[in-house]
């Protein structure tokens, strides 16, 4: 399975209002695993940043004026995304000023490029309900380093959500990972795993063990005023 960690910077908060994105940050995966094959693009808003959003993302206004438009990017970002599973934290909001920026130019919205969108900030929620669930916190709760991270940038953040989202994920994916891939279906989901060919070899407890067990159980039954519960139980 393909899947691409996303994260944008923006000129404000606000896709409806005109507020235009500045920066992409893309992290590829495949079979759970980075491959380096990144996407990060720079883009000339042909406005300028709000005062609070430059205080988040730092990326200046004259940084920003040599840089291509969204237009002459567009087609390369939406290869690159075609097709692709997409990882992006409080996804509504990414998702949000991308359609917009392909609504400008008559393209597909991502509904219609990628295969489908996890939102980590939701599946963060489920996991740590009542808990602080920022891109920091879940760093600090699930022991990512993020001690590079001063300002937000989005190749940095998708690289950090990108084991993030390992870290939540990895009790669900541990024995497909194992396999290598062979739990994988042809169509990208997850496949019936035949357990008959895995040969288990049954281990039995040797006369010292079991004496040793047996002696356990005979001192734990004395403490017990009235007997352990299982000298009580009925055979």
């Amino acid at each position: 399975m393909r899947q691409i960690v996303l994260d944008t910077e923006t000129t404000g908060l606000s896709a409806a209002d005109g507020d235009r994105i500045i920066e992409i940050g893309c992290v590829e995966l495949i079979q759970r695993k980075l491959t380096g094959n990144n996407l990060h693009l720079y883009v000339n808003p042909e406005r300028e940043s709000h005062e609070d959003a430059l205080k988040v993302h730092g990326i200046s206004n004259e940084f920003l004026q040599d840089k291509p438009k969204f237009a002459a990017i567009a087609a390369q970002l939406a290869d690159y995304l075609r097709g692709a599973e997409l990882i992006i934290h409080n996804a509504p909001f990414d998702v949000g000023f991308l359609n917009k920026e392909f609504e400008r130019l008559n393209m597909p919205p991502i509904a219609e490029l990628a295969g489908n969108v996890i939102d980590s900030l939701a599946l963060a929620k489920d996991l740590f309900p009542g808990k602080r669930n920022s891109l920091d916190a879940l760093c600090d709760r699930l022991e990512v380093d993020n001690s590079g991270r001063t300002l937000h940038g989005a190749l940095l953040d998708a690289e950090l959500l990108a084991d993030v989202y390992i870290n939540m994920t990895r009790g669900q994916d541990a024995l497909m990972m194992d396999l290598g891939g062979e739990a994988e279906g042809d169509n990208g989901t997850a496949a019936r795993i035949d357990l008959s060919r895995f040969k288990l070899t049954v281990l039995t407890a040797n006369e010292t063990e079991t004496a040793a067990h047996q002696k356990v159980l005979s001192e734990i039954n004395k403490a017990c005023e009235s007997g352990s519960i299982w000298e009580r139980a009925p055979t």
